[in-house]
């Protein structure tokens, strides 16, 4: 039924007009994937209201993401409803050709799909082997293949941005999910770092790196006691006083993607609400 219903919605998005011309981002494409929920949802929904064509993806979660496409098409965007599994190259390689084959080109590249395995750092036991390839071909591989195929329709378009979404884990190394999730993450950071090398300056590759973000899915990998509990504790500690939300992660993001005249690129931008200063001594 609800891949009925998906297939349904994207017929009815595709006969959509284009947003009016005096929209910043209007004339733009930007893929973004994991867009069913959290941070690409709410990004997407900004990059729509910009007057960006969107492409929502996602894998498993139809329902949410027809939810978020049908909130994206209300502002007057294209946007292009696309299931493709990120973590496989057929999945990639079907995200990038249909996105071309609707709208042509692409500008903006999210890399947002991620996912993780909650185990204590300390628990040696708690991964093996699959876990770790199953991490890595999402959080890292997958986001490397996206760069490779969109790097091309880029130039093509003279010139794109790139916003892989990292973590502190990946910066910090003793924080995160797991160790499996961490170094998936920090390998994600030096992939940003090389990209930004190897595509300038026609394309900009940056990264994000959140703290904390409130919502389902570390409330569910933590559980709810340890979720408020550590939510709690950073509200009272961290120089913000406020943990991330899924908009300020995406109000981050979207200004990467708009800052056309700065020197930006190769870059992590820590969006921790100042956790890392508590690092240190005080």
């Amino acid at each position: 039924m609800a891949a009925g219903r998906v297939r349904r919605l994207a017929a009815q998005l595709e006969a959509r007009p284009v947003a009016g011309e005096l929209a910043p981002l209007a004339g733009k494409v930007a893929i973004v994937t994991g867009a069913s929920s959290g941070v690409g949802a709410a990004l997407s929904r900004r990059l729509a209201e910009r007057g960006c064509s969107v492409v929502v993806n996602f894998s498993k979660s139809a329902d949410d993401a027809a939810k978020v496409a049908e909130g994206c098409a209300a502002s007057g965007a294209q946007v292009l409803l696309c299931q493709a599994d990120v973590a496989t190259d057929a999945g990639c390689e079907k995200l990038v050709a249909e996105t071309v084959k609707r709208f042509g080109r692409v500008d903006f590249l999210v890399n947002n799909a991620g996912t993780t395995k909650f185990v204590h750092h300390g628990d040696l036991e708690g991964l093996n082997s699959a876990d770790f390839r199953r991490i890595y071909d999402l959080n890292a591989i997958g986001a490397f293949n996206m760069i490779r195929l969109c790097a091309p329709h880029m130039r093509k378009a003279g010139g794109g941005r790139v916003v892989n979404v990292s973590s502190v884990a990946g910066a910090y190394h003793t924080v995160g999910s797991s160790v499996a999730y961490l170094m998936s993450k920090a390998a994600l950071n030096a992939l940003t770092a090389v990209m930004a090398k190897v595509l300038g300056p026609e394309i900009v590759v940056n990264a994000v790196c959140p703290g904390f973000i409130e919502g389902r899915w570390l409330r569910e990998g933590m559980g709810p006691d340890l979720y408020d509990y550590v939510k709690d504790r950073l509200e009272t500690s961290i120089p913000m006083k406020a943990v991330a939300t899924p908009d300020k992660v995406a109000a981050t993001i979207l200004m990467l993607l708009e800052a056309s005249e700065t020197q930006i690129t190769g870059q992590c931008i820590v969006c921790d609400g100042g956790m890392g200063l508590m690092r240190g001594p005080s």
